[in-house]
C-alpha cells in the first residue's frame, strides 16, 4: 500500500470502526451491566478474536484473491444468528447482576469477532481497496491487517469505556438499558442479513 493513502485508510478506519456494529455495542453493553473490570475480560477475547480473524482473512486474501469474496458472505448468517442470541440473553437478563457475568467473558467476545461479518467484510474492502492493486504478498496484507486493530478493538475499548463512565447513571434503568442494548444488537443482526 502506497503510503500516501494511509490518511484515506485511517479515515475509512474511523468511520466503519467507530460506528455502532455488534461490537461495539455488545462492549457498550457488557460495560454497562458487569463494569469495566468484567468487560475487560470479554475485550480480551475481542482482541484474541480480531487479531485470528484478521490474520486468516489477509491469508485467504494472499492465497485465493478476491475469488474467496463470493463465499465470505455465508458468514454474515452466522454472525447474525450470534448477535441474535447474544442479544436475547441480554433482553432476558435481570438487571445488573454480577451473577450472570458468564454473557460477558473472554469467549463470547472472542466469539463476536470472529462470527463479526461486519469486519470481515471490512477487512475485505480494506485488502481489495488499499493493498490488492499494489501488492499480494502477505506481509504487505498482514501490515495493514494490524493497522486495522484501530477500527476493531480499539473502537470496542471506546465502546466499553464509554460505558463504565456511563454505568453509574444507567444503574437506575437497568432492565430499559438491556432492551434497548438488546433492539440495537437484534437491528444489527437483520442489518447484516440484507447487507
Amino acid at each position: 500500500m502506497p503510503i500516501h493513502l494511509l490518511p484515506e485508510l485511517l479515515l475509512y478506519i474511523v468511520m466503519v470502526g467507530y460506528t455502532p456494529g455488534p461490537g461495539n455495542l455488545y462492549a457498550l453493553s457488557c460495560s454497562l451491566k458487569y463494569g469495566r473490570k468484567a468487560a475487560m475480560r470479554m475485550w480480551y477475547g475481542m482482541l484474541c478474536g480480531f487479531l485470528l480473524s484478521v490474520t486468516m482473512v489477509a491469508v485467504a486474501t494472499h492465497l485465493l484473491g478476491t475469488v474467496m469474496g463470493e463465499y465470505v458472505v455465508w458468514l454474515k448468517y452466522l454472525g447474525a444468528a450470534y448477535i441474535l442470541w447474544l442479544s436475547w440473553k441480554i433482553f432476558k437478563s435481570k438487571g445488573l447482576t454480577e451473577s450472570d457475568a458468564k454473557t460477558c467473558s473472554f469467549t463470547s467476545g472472542m466469539i463476536v469477532q470472529l462470527t463479526n461479518a461486519k469486519m470481515i467484510l471490512f477487512d475485505l474492502t480494506v485488502f481489495s481497496i488499499f493493498v490488492l492493486p499494489y501488492s499480494n504478498k502477505l506481509v504487505d496484507l498482514l501490515v495493514v491487517s494490524y493497522i486495522l486493530t484501530i477500527a476493531g478493538p480499539m473502537a470496542n475499548l471506546v465502546w466499553l469505556l464509554a460505558g463504565g463512565w456511563m454505568r453509574k447513571w444507567f444503574t437506575k434503568y437497568s432492565k430499559t438499558t438491556d432492551t434497548v442494548m438488546a433492539i440495537l444488537l437484534a437491528l444489527c443482526a437483520i442489518a447484516l442479513c440484507f447487507a
